[in-house]
Protein backbone atom coordinates (compact mmCIF):
# COMPACT_ATOMS: atom_id res chain seq x y z
CA UNK A 1 0.00 0.00 0.00
CA UNK A 2 1.82 3.54 -0.89
CA UNK A 3 1.78 6.21 1.36
CA UNK A 4 -1.33 7.71 1.78
CA UNK A 5 -3.64 6.07 0.12
CA UNK A 6 -7.02 5.69 0.57
CA UNK A 7 -8.17 2.24 2.04
CA UNK A 8 -11.37 0.57 1.26
CA UNK A 9 -13.26 -2.28 2.34
CA UNK A 10 -15.72 -4.61 0.40
CA UNK A 11 -17.94 -7.07 1.73
CA UNK A 12 -21.08 -8.95 0.35
CA UNK A 13 -23.71 -9.30 2.31
CA UNK A 14 -27.16 -10.77 0.65
CA UNK A 15 -26.93 -10.01 -2.51
CA UNK A 16 -26.50 -11.75 -6.06
CA UNK A 17 -23.24 -10.45 -6.68
CA UNK A 18 -24.62 -8.55 -9.58
CA UNK A 19 -22.74 -4.86 -8.10
CA UNK A 20 -19.58 -6.33 -8.33
CA UNK A 21 -20.07 -7.81 -12.14
CA UNK A 22 -21.06 -3.99 -13.01
CA UNK A 23 -17.63 -2.44 -11.12
CA UNK A 24 -15.54 -5.16 -13.19
CA UNK A 25 -16.62 -3.96 -16.62
CA UNK A 26 -15.63 -0.63 -15.27
CA UNK A 27 -13.30 2.01 -17.16
CA UNK A 28 -10.93 0.61 -20.44
CA UNK A 29 -7.98 -0.35 -18.29
CA UNK A 30 -10.50 -1.82 -15.92
CA UNK A 31 -11.72 -1.33 -12.48
CA UNK A 32 -8.16 -2.26 -10.88
CA UNK A 33 -6.28 0.24 -12.69
CA UNK A 34 -8.98 2.86 -12.27
CA UNK A 35 -8.37 2.30 -8.18
CA UNK A 36 -4.95 2.80 -8.74
CA UNK A 37 -4.93 5.94 -10.83
CA UNK A 38 -6.81 7.64 -8.13
CA UNK A 39 -4.89 6.17 -5.26
CA UNK A 40 -7.06 3.79 -4.01
CA UNK A 41 -6.27 0.96 -1.64
CA UNK A 42 -8.66 -2.31 -1.92
CA UNK A 43 -7.56 -4.34 1.43
CA UNK A 44 -9.96 -6.81 0.98
CA UNK A 45 -12.68 -7.88 -1.61
CA UNK A 46 -14.42 -11.57 -0.95
CA UNK A 47 -14.56 -12.21 -4.78
CA UNK A 48 -11.46 -10.48 -5.99
CA UNK A 49 -9.11 -10.48 -3.52
CA UNK A 50 -5.97 -13.46 -3.09
CA UNK A 51 -6.78 -13.64 0.83
CA UNK A 52 -8.36 -16.54 2.04
CA UNK A 53 -9.47 -17.97 5.61
CA UNK A 54 -7.15 -16.90 8.25
CA UNK A 55 -5.61 -14.36 5.65
CA UNK A 56 -8.83 -12.17 5.40
CA UNK A 57 -9.58 -12.55 8.63
CA UNK A 58 -6.29 -11.34 9.85
CA UNK A 59 -7.63 -8.28 7.32
CA UNK A 60 -11.03 -7.37 8.30
CA UNK A 61 -9.48 -7.72 12.37
CA UNK A 62 -6.78 -5.01 11.96
CA UNK A 63 -9.51 -3.29 10.52
CA UNK A 64 -11.53 -3.46 13.73
CA UNK A 65 -8.92 -2.92 16.17
CA UNK A 66 -7.82 0.14 14.26
CA UNK A 67 -4.14 -0.99 13.39
CA UNK A 68 -5.20 -0.49 9.71
CA UNK A 69 -7.68 2.85 8.70
CA UNK A 70 -10.55 2.28 6.97
CA UNK A 71 -11.78 4.75 4.76
CA UNK A 72 -14.80 3.79 3.06
CA UNK A 73 -16.68 0.66 3.93
CA UNK A 74 -17.97 -0.33 0.97
CA UNK A 75 -21.27 -2.59 1.32
CA UNK A 76 -23.12 -5.19 -1.32
CA UNK A 77 -26.29 -6.80 -0.85
CA UNK A 78 -29.05 -6.30 2.07
CA UNK A 79 -28.31 -6.97 5.89
CA UNK A 80 -29.78 -10.06 7.25
CA UNK A 81 -31.29 -9.39 10.33
CA UNK A 82 -33.11 -12.80 11.41
CA UNK A 83 -33.90 -14.89 13.15
CA UNK A 84 -34.84 -12.39 15.48
CA UNK A 85 -32.28 -9.81 15.33
CA UNK A 86 -29.10 -12.50 15.48
CA UNK A 87 -28.34 -12.14 11.80
CA UNK A 88 -27.35 -15.77 11.75
CA UNK A 89 -28.82 -16.02 8.54
CA UNK A 90 -25.89 -14.24 7.08
CA UNK A 91 -22.78 -15.09 8.72
CA UNK A 92 -19.19 -14.23 7.24
CA UNK A 93 -17.45 -17.55 6.99
CA UNK A 94 -14.34 -18.20 8.85
CA UNK A 95 -15.38 -15.75 11.61
CA UNK A 96 -18.22 -17.48 13.44
CA UNK A 97 -20.14 -13.86 13.56
CA UNK A 98 -22.71 -12.10 11.49
CA UNK A 99 -22.76 -9.93 8.96
CA UNK A 100 -25.17 -7.70 10.63
CA UNK A 101 -22.55 -7.63 13.09
CA UNK A 102 -19.11 -6.92 11.01
CA UNK A 103 -20.99 -4.38 9.45
CA UNK A 104 -21.88 -2.39 12.75
CA UNK A 105 -18.33 -2.55 14.12
CA UNK A 106 -16.50 -1.79 10.78
CA UNK A 107 -18.96 0.75 10.05
CA UNK A 108 -18.10 2.32 13.46
CA UNK A 109 -14.54 2.40 12.44
CA UNK A 110 -15.12 3.98 8.74
CA UNK A 111 -14.67 7.22 7.43
CA UNK A 112 -17.36 6.98 5.35
CA UNK A 113 -19.47 4.03 4.64
CA UNK A 114 -20.91 3.52 1.21
CA UNK A 115 -24.27 1.10 0.57
CA UNK A 116 -23.35 -0.47 -3.12
CA UNK A 117 -26.27 -0.97 -4.58
CA UNK A 118 -30.39 -1.13 -3.59
CA UNK A 119 -30.19 -3.97 -1.40
CA UNK A 120 -27.70 -2.44 0.75
CA UNK A 121 -29.32 0.68 0.29
CA UNK A 122 -33.06 0.04 0.57
CA UNK A 123 -33.23 -3.63 1.54
CA UNK A 124 -33.81 -4.24 -2.52
CA UNK A 125 -34.82 -7.83 -3.79
CA UNK A 126 -34.04 -10.24 -0.25
CA UNK A 127 -36.65 -7.25 1.80
CA UNK A 128 -39.46 -8.36 -0.83
CA UNK A 129 -42.47 -9.89 0.04
CA UNK A 130 -42.31 -12.50 2.21
CA UNK A 131 -39.20 -11.42 3.31
CA UNK A 132 -38.27 -14.28 5.45
CA UNK A 133 -34.78 -13.40 6.03
CA UNK A 134 -35.76 -9.92 7.75
CA UNK A 135 -33.80 -7.67 5.71
CA UNK A 136 -32.53 -4.39 5.91
CA UNK A 137 -30.63 -1.83 4.07
CA UNK A 138 -27.52 -0.53 5.76
CA UNK A 139 -29.97 2.61 6.93
CA UNK A 140 -32.81 2.41 5.07
CA UNK A 141 -36.00 -0.41 5.20
CA UNK A 142 -37.33 0.61 2.12
CA UNK A 143 -37.81 4.47 2.19
CA UNK A 144 -38.16 4.57 5.80
CA UNK A 145 -35.08 5.32 7.76
CA UNK A 146 -33.20 2.98 10.08
CA UNK A 147 -32.16 -0.17 8.52
CA UNK A 148 -29.35 -2.21 10.37
CA UNK A 149 -27.19 0.89 11.55
CA UNK A 150 -29.83 3.16 12.56
CA UNK A 151 -31.21 6.48 11.35
CA UNK A 152 -28.66 8.38 13.46
CA UNK A 153 -25.87 6.60 12.47
CA UNK A 154 -22.86 9.05 10.75
CA UNK A 155 -19.77 8.15 9.87
CA UNK A 156 -16.68 9.15 11.36
CA UNK A 157 -16.46 11.99 9.02
CA UNK A 158 -20.14 12.97 9.70
CA UNK A 159 -21.96 11.65 6.66
CA UNK A 160 -25.53 9.15 6.74
CA UNK A 161 -24.32 6.28 4.71
CA UNK A 162 -24.03 7.07 0.99
CA UNK A 163 -26.54 4.91 -1.02
CA UNK A 164 -25.15 4.38 -4.44
CA UNK A 165 -28.46 3.03 -5.44
CA UNK A 166 -29.35 0.69 -8.63
CA UNK A 167 -29.93 -2.76 -9.80
CA UNK A 168 -26.88 -2.94 -10.60
CA UNK A 169 -25.72 0.68 -9.98
CA UNK A 170 -23.74 1.92 -13.24
CA UNK A 171 -19.99 1.37 -12.31
CA UNK A 172 -19.11 4.95 -12.64
CA UNK A 173 -21.80 6.04 -10.23
CA UNK A 174 -19.82 3.75 -8.07
CA UNK A 175 -16.00 4.47 -8.90
CA UNK A 176 -17.01 8.58 -9.08
CA UNK A 177 -18.46 8.20 -5.62
CA UNK A 178 -15.31 6.47 -4.34
CA UNK A 179 -13.45 8.92 -6.23
CA UNK A 180 -14.79 12.07 -4.39
CA UNK A 181 -14.84 10.50 -1.39
CA UNK A 182 -10.86 9.83 -1.76
CA UNK A 183 -10.76 13.63 -2.86
CA UNK A 184 -12.73 14.84 0.08
CA UNK A 185 -15.04 16.17 -2.81
CA UNK A 186 -18.58 14.63 -1.18
CA UNK A 187 -20.67 16.47 1.77
CA UNK A 188 -23.87 16.20 2.89
CA UNK A 189 -25.43 18.40 0.64
CA UNK A 190 -24.13 16.02 -2.59
CA UNK A 191 -26.68 13.60 -1.27
CA UNK A 192 -30.59 13.60 -1.70
CA UNK A 193 -32.76 12.88 0.56
CA UNK A 194 -32.60 9.32 0.62
CA UNK A 195 -28.23 9.75 0.86
CA UNK A 196 -27.70 8.79 -3.04
CA UNK A 197 -25.48 10.97 -4.47
CA UNK A 198 -27.05 13.89 -6.64
CA UNK A 199 -24.14 13.85 -9.53
CA UNK A 200 -26.27 10.93 -10.95
CA UNK A 201 -29.95 10.97 -9.08
CA UNK A 202 -30.73 14.55 -10.65
CA UNK A 203 -31.41 13.35 -13.62
CA UNK A 204 -34.17 11.02 -15.30
CA UNK A 205 -33.17 7.89 -16.65
CA UNK A 206 -35.81 8.99 -19.31
CA UNK A 207 -32.76 11.74 -20.11
CA UNK A 208 -31.30 10.53 -22.93
CA UNK A 209 -33.16 7.74 -24.12
CA UNK A 210 -33.10 6.41 -27.88
CA UNK A 211 -36.59 6.11 -27.71
CA UNK A 212 -37.58 9.58 -27.08
CA UNK A 213 -38.90 10.86 -30.56
CA UNK A 214 -41.78 8.10 -29.58
CA UNK A 215 -42.76 9.27 -26.71
CA UNK A 216 -42.54 12.73 -27.98
CA UNK A 217 -45.23 11.36 -30.37
CA UNK A 218 -46.58 9.23 -27.40
CA UNK A 219 -46.15 6.69 -30.80
CA UNK A 220 -45.93 3.27 -28.09
CA UNK A 221 -44.95 -0.28 -28.59
CA UNK A 222 -47.48 -2.76 -28.04
CA UNK A 223 -45.32 -5.72 -27.53
CA UNK A 224 -41.40 -6.25 -26.97
CA UNK A 225 -38.74 -5.91 -29.62
CA UNK A 226 -41.05 -2.90 -31.03
CA UNK A 227 -39.38 0.21 -31.43
CA UNK A 228 -41.95 2.46 -30.01
CA UNK A 229 -41.89 3.88 -26.75
CA UNK A 230 -42.29 1.68 -23.75
CA UNK A 231 -44.18 3.73 -21.22
CA UNK A 232 -47.90 3.83 -22.14
CA UNK A 233 -48.11 -0.04 -22.57
CA UNK A 234 -45.16 -2.01 -21.56
CA UNK A 235 -44.57 -0.79 -18.32
CA UNK A 236 -41.50 1.40 -18.39
CA UNK A 237 -40.64 4.14 -15.55
CA UNK A 238 -38.35 6.11 -17.19
CA UNK A 239 -39.58 9.01 -16.93
CA UNK A 240 -40.12 8.61 -13.04
CA UNK A 241 -36.87 6.90 -12.37
CA UNK A 242 -33.54 8.73 -10.66
CA UNK A 243 -30.51 7.98 -12.65
CA UNK A 244 -28.61 8.97 -15.96
CA UNK A 245 -28.87 5.85 -17.28
CA UNK A 246 -28.78 6.69 -21.03
CA UNK A 247 -26.35 9.60 -20.51
CA UNK A 248 -23.52 7.14 -19.73
CA UNK A 249 -24.01 3.95 -21.28
CA UNK A 250 -23.70 0.39 -19.83
CA UNK A 251 -20.61 -1.49 -21.55
CA UNK A 252 -19.72 1.49 -23.71
CA UNK A 253 -23.14 2.14 -25.15
CA UNK A 254 -25.98 -0.38 -23.67
CA UNK A 255 -29.16 0.67 -21.34
CA UNK A 256 -32.39 -1.27 -20.31
CA UNK A 257 -34.33 0.49 -23.08
CA UNK A 258 -31.93 0.55 -25.68
CA UNK A 259 -31.91 -3.50 -25.20
CA UNK A 260 -35.55 -2.90 -25.61
CA UNK A 261 -36.53 -3.95 -22.02
CA UNK A 262 -38.94 -1.52 -19.71
CA UNK A 263 -37.14 0.86 -16.84
CA UNK A 264 -38.05 -0.49 -13.33
CA UNK A 265 -36.95 2.23 -11.86
CA UNK A 266 -34.66 0.35 -9.74
CA UNK A 267 -32.55 2.98 -7.78
CA UNK A 268 -36.10 3.79 -6.19
CA UNK A 269 -36.59 2.47 -2.58
CA UNK A 270 -39.36 -0.63 -3.12
CA UNK A 271 -38.89 -1.09 -6.96
CA UNK A 272 -38.60 -4.92 -5.87
CA UNK A 273 -42.42 -4.61 -5.24
CA UNK A 274 -43.89 -3.89 -8.69
CA UNK A 275 -45.60 -6.55 -10.42
CA UNK A 276 -46.02 -7.44 -13.79
CA UNK A 277 -43.04 -5.31 -15.08
CA UNK A 278 -43.83 -5.64 -18.75
CA UNK A 279 -47.28 -3.92 -18.02
CA UNK A 280 -48.56 -0.77 -17.59
CA UNK A 281 -51.10 -0.28 -14.72
CA UNK A 282 -53.94 2.00 -15.59
CA UNK A 283 -57.20 3.70 -14.53
CA UNK A 284 -59.72 4.37 -17.43
CA UNK A 285 -56.93 3.77 -19.40
CA UNK A 286 -54.38 6.43 -18.03
CA UNK A 287 -51.43 5.20 -17.05
CA UNK A 288 -50.76 5.30 -13.13
CA UNK A 289 -47.26 6.49 -13.25
CA UNK A 290 -47.04 9.78 -15.11
CA UNK A 291 -43.66 11.78 -15.77
CA UNK A 292 -42.29 13.02 -12.17
CA UNK A 293 -42.00 16.40 -13.58
CA UNK A 294 -45.27 17.36 -14.97
CA UNK A 295 -48.77 17.93 -13.77
CA UNK A 296 -51.19 15.19 -15.03
CA UNK A 297 -53.67 17.59 -16.53
CA UNK A 298 -50.71 19.01 -18.28
CA UNK A 299 -49.42 15.44 -19.84
CA UNK A 300 -53.01 14.41 -20.90
CA UNK A 301 -53.79 17.88 -22.82
CA UNK A 302 -50.42 17.06 -24.54
CA UNK A 303 -50.44 13.33 -25.28
CA UNK A 304 -53.62 13.93 -26.89
CA UNK A 305 -52.12 16.92 -28.76
CA UNK A 306 -48.94 15.08 -29.62
CA UNK A 307 -50.99 11.64 -30.70
CA UNK A 308 -52.99 13.63 -33.10
CA UNK A 309 -49.77 15.25 -35.20
CA UNK A 310 -47.96 11.37 -35.34
CA UNK A 311 -46.11 11.51 -38.42
CA UNK A 312 -46.76 8.26 -40.17
CA UNK A 313 -43.34 7.37 -40.27
CA UNK A 314 -43.19 7.32 -36.36
CA UNK A 315 -46.54 6.17 -36.06
CA UNK A 316 -45.42 2.99 -38.08
CA UNK A 317 -42.08 2.13 -36.47
CA UNK A 318 -43.21 2.09 -33.57
CA UNK A 319 -44.66 -0.81 -33.84
CA UNK A 320 -42.01 -2.33 -35.81
CA UNK A 321 -39.06 -4.16 -34.74
CA UNK A 322 -36.83 -2.30 -37.41
CA UNK A 323 -37.49 0.67 -39.34
CA UNK A 324 -40.21 0.58 -42.67
CA UNK A 325 -40.54 4.04 -43.01
CA UNK A 326 -36.91 6.34 -42.61
CA UNK A 327 -37.57 9.88 -42.61
CA UNK A 328 -37.64 11.45 -45.86
CA UNK A 329 -34.87 12.13 -48.14
CA UNK A 330 -32.84 9.75 -45.81
CA UNK A 331 -32.44 7.33 -48.84
CA UNK A 332 -30.99 8.40 -52.22
CA UNK A 333 -33.82 8.77 -54.91
CA UNK A 334 -33.61 6.35 -57.96
CA UNK A 335 -32.35 7.81 -61.14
Amino acid sequence: MSAGAFNILWLQAGSCGGCTMSMLEHGSGGWFRELETFGVNLLWHPSVSEETGDEARVVLERVESGETPLHALCIEGAILCGPDGTGFFNRLAGTGRAMLDWARSLAAKADYCVAVGSCAAFGGVPLADPDPTDAAGLQYRKAVAGGALGAEYRSRRGLPVINVAGCAPHPGWIMETLVALALDAMTADDLDALGRPKFYVDHLAHHGCSRNEFYEFKASAETLSQRGCLMEHLGCKATQAAGDCNQRGWNGSGSCTKGGFACIACTSPSFEDIRDYHRTPKIGGVPVGLPLDMPKAWFMALAALSKSATPPRVRKNATADHVVVPPRGARKPKE
